[in-house]
């Protein structure tokens, strides 16, 4: 993998460059579809290339347990066994040390998993993660680390950032593939003490990007993008900056102009299938009886499949009805703005007006 910094925008910190990957580039900033087990949900990858999309996730845990390695190994990797010929990036499974806190029991060496689907017991360290990481093939993998619940003790948090810097030293000295970028994972909860000695010791190490994880999990917007503040002087210019699990359009403006570079979030998808839609408008329920006549389509502004074919009536009435169709469409069509949004902030960037864009994008999206 290569990054370049193309463009640093003159009025915030906000940049836009291009990562080079042995299955194409990817410009950045950038908005990631989460398909947790190998497909984002209510989505073909037919759909997923209409959408502009021009990366995804997936995630290791998951994918380890279902259908197994062995099974995409067989199949020539993930890349192959899903079907998607563009880049792909694996998650660790290090969030599943905080939300399946219940069924595993962390130690120096790693973490013992409990299987929510059967119960059964598998040991994840940080060589294991690096050994099923590089046998799913994805272009961008990410290194082990403990992301901790929010409220979190500060002893527990210091617990938790050392194991992660021990666990990314072990990753990188696991890490022996060329084909395969790895991220090193901020992490350091709420104490900014603790995010600013994480990015050090994190970015100490050679990685070849760096990630901010363990936000999104509970704390308010502005202790979120405070952490962001802390932690970016001390993450190198010419590596990808990546905040974890963050993506909603008002998360996203915030990051770019504190000069964060990718971005993955399931809110997209998750809220798109019970029916709430991203517009340029704003967020609006279509499931509220003011669209069962509207014939107009979500978004005027939209020239996705969805928006050009289907009124809100008829996906009013397929929310409704509960009809799994209406799940696959409202999903393209949110998964689309944010791609067209992150299009318009890279154009912004590029022509350093970034703080104008905006100020017009929630002039119009705050309107509802």
């Amino acid at each position: 993998m290569k990054f370049k910094l193309l463009k640093k925008e003159k009025n915030t910190k906000a940049r836009c460059g291009i990562i080079s990957t042995p299955h194409g580039d990817i410009e950045t900033p950038v908005f990631m579809p989460v398909g947790t087990t190998g497909t984002v949900k209510a989505m073909t990858m037919r759909d997923m290339k209409e959408t502009g999309a021009s990366i995804m996730l997936g995630n290791t845990y998951h994918l380890y347990l279902r259908p197994g390695v062995e099974v995409i190994k067989n199949a020539g990797g993930l890349h192959k066994f899903i079907g998607w010929d563009k880049p792909l990036l694996t998650d660790s499974g290090g969030f599943q040390v905080f939300s399946l806190q219940g069924l595993r029991k962390v130690t120096e060496d790693g973490v013992l998993f409990q299987s929510y689907l059967d119960g059964s017991e598998h040991m994840f360290s940080p060589e294991k993660v690096m050994e099923i990481e590089n046998t799913l093939g994805a272009d961008i993998i990410m290194a082990f680390d403990e992301c901790v619940p929010n409220p979190c003790e500060k002893e527990y948090a210091i617990e938790a950032l050392e194991r992660t810097t021990a666990w990314a030293q072990r990753c990188r000295n696991a890490h022996d593939s060329k084909d395969r970028a790895l991220f090193g994972i901020i992490q350091g909860s709420i104490f900014p003490d603790l995010r600013e000695r994480s990015a050090k010791e994190i970015t100490n190490i050679d990685f070849d990007g760096y990630a901010i994880g363990g936000l999104s999990v509970g704390e308010s917007k502005d202790l979120m993008y405070g952490m962001v503040d802390i932690v970016e002087p001390f993450m190198p210019a010419d590596k990808p900056r990546y905040l974890m699990g963050v993506g909603t359009p008002e998360d996203i403006w915030a990051a770019v102009e504190r000069g964060v570079d990718m971005f993955d979030c399931v809110m997209p998808t998750r809220i798109a299938r019970n029916g709430s839609i991203y517009t340029s408008g704003g967020r609006i329920i279509i499931r509220n009886s003011i669209y069962s006549k509207d014939l107009s389509p979500l978004d005027p502004e939209c020239d996705c499949y969805t928006c050009k074919n289907f009124t809100k009536s008829y996906l009013r009435h397929l929310a409704n009805m509960g009809e799994f169709t209406g799940k696959q469409l409202n999903t393209l069509h949110n998964l689309t703005f944010m791609i067209k949004l992150l299009a318009t902030i890279k154009t912004a960037i590029k022509e350093d007006r970034f703080l104008e864009a905006k100020e017009a994008f929630f002039k119009k999206y705050n309107n509802t």
